[in-house]
Order: C-alpha cells, then structure tokens, then sequence
C-alpha cells in the first residue's frame, strides 16, 4: 500500500515509516515541522525512502497533494502539550479538531480508493484511571479529579469517603474524562474519525497511545513526554522536578512497540476498533526519574516538588487485552531496556533545558498549585 502519516517526520511518525518501509509498503509523511519539535527542519534521522510533504494539516489543498493515490491514512499529526493546551486553548482546538476535520473532508473525497484510517488517540481522554475500593471489593470505578481542597492539603491518592482507592487496569468501556484540553482534541480526533468512518465506510481504528517514550522525541521541548523532560534536565546537570509526591503511576510504552501496534492496525481490517496501546504495568514518575539517570551515569536524584497541577490525574494504567485480541499486539520492550537505551541516544544529543521558563508560565498562570 501507499500509507500516508500524518506527522510523519515526528517521533512516532518516523518509527512508523520505518517498519511500514521495512514491510515494503510506500510512505509519505505529511508534517507541518512546527519549531517546537523541529527547530533545524527535517529531521536527519526521516528514512530518505519516505516521501515528505511539508504542510499545515488544516491547509486543505496541501492535504490534497498529500492524499493523492493513497491507499491508507495514520493520523498522527497533533499539538502535543497537557500544561501548554491550557492557556493556548485556540490553537490547540484549531490544529487539532478542526485540523482532523479538514483532513476527513478531504479523505471522503477519496473514499472509493482508501481503505484504511488509523487515528492515534490518548489515554488522557480517560481522566483519572480506573480504580477499586480495597474496602468494599468494587471495581471499575471511574472517580473525576480530585477534590481542590484535598490536594490542597497536600493528600495525593484518590479517596472514596476518606479512604484511599487501589488504581487497576483501565479497560477502553471506562467513561471518558478528559481534564485538559489537549484531551479534549484527542477524543475528537477519535470520535471524529470513527463517526466519519462508519458514515463513508471507510474501516477506522482509534489506537489508546498511553505514555510514550524512546528515541528522537524532542529533548528542547518542555511539553513534551515527561522522559524527555527529564532527559533534557539530567543533560544540563539538573534535577528532574516531579510533581506531587512523585509516586504517581503511568503505563510508559516503548515507541517502536507503538509503531508495531500501528502497523498491525493499518494491515488489519477492523473497523471501528478502540484498542489501548500500553504495557499493563505501572511505573512511578520517580522510578522513571531514577532509571534515566542510572542509564546517563548521573548521581542526581529528581526534585520532588510538593505542588501539582490542574487538571493533573494521580494513576493510569492500561489493560491491554484488546489489542492483543483484535491486534495480536503485545508490547514486547522491557522498562528497563527501554529506558537504558534511551538514555544511550540521549547521550549522545544536545538539548537545551526550558523546563523552568514552562513552569513560570504554568505558575503565572495559576496551573501549578
């Protein structure tokens, strides 16, 4: 097939293009090379096999020239940025909603030849993660944020008449409650896609992407995943700041087992599928922290801050028994090896550390508390 990705010459997108080539499919890459993720334009490491198109996603006739003879379409491309989408709400819902929204115009256009659509969605349209009452024995529970008092009084855990709730895997029938409005773009872009698709018949899958890490993400980009935060601040000699008590969980996935996971999803045929991409298993800010600065061979422990941010979410972890039924997907990179190699290519990069001046602005801003 010719395959066009949507942010092709990202992080993700790059990873993609490589397995889609290695598969012997044709790629072209649509990406807008935003300064915030590409500040020396294309990117050294974009295989020269892939085709790119430089554009705007919501440049209507650019997304013309990137669709012509396509057979399928992953849409990758997004503003990326929890903290950053709260107070640049317009270009955040603008690059990302109404930029889906011009692309599936322009993709029904060309319905009778493209027979696939892979969109990428978050797991922070979830909100706060699934949970259980240790107590009681109830499960699947779906709590909203919590309470401003209770973090104001510096307790962290989600409580359920004064006990703490025991976090369990998140399965995709959870509601959705998405906290920022970086989350809210992402559930357009898969309620969005999966309504277009099942209108035009267009088989469409939305793929969950829990947190992401790996090589070539954008080490000088302070909204970025929260390894490369880290990462950009272990290379300056500073300490990784974690929020809260630090011991907050996320399900970290590598990105060459999210590349496979879309590359099983452009050669399969389910439609209307909602699949989680993660691992299962948790990992605490701190231990993330800690295991990049093992790997950099750096003696610096992470900054617990003691504040928090709003709309910040204490666990989620996903369950991953969908994809591996609908997909044969299953990740398959070790936390551990994950990490030691991204610390391995982070040793060998520049970044330049704007982790403070984002924290400034969240403060100015009343976000961090």
């Amino acid at each position: 097939m010719r395959v066009l990705v949507t942010g092709g010459a990202g992080f993700i997108g790059s990873h993609l293009a490589d397995r889609l080539l290695a598969a012997g499919h044709a790629v072209r890459a649509f990406d807008a090379l935003d300064p915030q993720v590409h500040p020396d334009g294309p990117p050294a490491y974009l295989d020269p096999g892939v085709e790119l198109v430089v554009g705007d996603v919501r440049d209507a006739d650019a997304l013309d020239r990137a669709l012509d003879d396509v057979d399928a379409v992953v849409h990758l491309a997004a503003a990326v940025g929890v903290g950053q989408s709260m107070y640049e709400i317009r270009r955040y819902v603008d690059v990302n909603s109404v930029g889906c929204a011009v692309l599936l115009e322009r993709l029904v256009e060309r319905r009778d030849r493209v027979r696939r659509l892979v969109v990428a969605s978050s797991m922070s349209i979830y909100g706060e993660g699934q949970y259980r009452d240790p107590a009681t024995g109830e499960s699947g529970l779906a709590p909203g944020l919590r309470p401003e008092a209770q973090l104001a009084a510096r307790r962290w855990e989600l409580e359920r008449d004064g006990r703490p709730l025991a976090p369990e895997p998140t399965r995709e029938d959870k509601p959705l409650l998405p906290t920022s409005v970086y989350a809210v773009t992402k559930r357009d872009h898969e309620e969005l896609c999966l309504s277009v698709g099942e209108a035009y018949g267009i088989p469409t899958a939305a793929l969950r992407l829990f947190n992401v890490y790996g090589p070539r993400q954008a080490l000088g980009n302070p909204y970025t995943g929260v390894a490369a935060i880290f990462g950009s601040r272990l290379l300056n000699g500073h300490a990784p700041i974690a929020f809260e008590d630090g011991a907050q969980t996320r399900d970290f996935v590598h990105v060459t087992d999210v590349a496979r996971a879309f590359h099983l999803a452009v050669e399969s045929d389910a439609a209307g599928l909602v699949a989680n991409v993660c691992t299962g298993r948790p990992a605490s800010v701190v231990d993330i922290a800690r295991g990049l600065a093992r790997g950099l061979g750096a003696e610096i422990e992470p900054e617990v801050a003691g504040t928090y941010r709003a709309g910040d979410i204490r666990h989620c972890i996903g369950d991953p028994a969908r994809a591996r039924a609908a997909l044969g997907f299953e990740a398959e990179v070790g936390l551990d090896d994950g990490l030691g190699a991204l610390a391995g290519w982070m040793a060998e990069q520049e970044a330049v550390d704007r982790v403070e001046d984002a924290m400034e602005e969240l403060r100015r801003r009343g976000l961090e508390r």
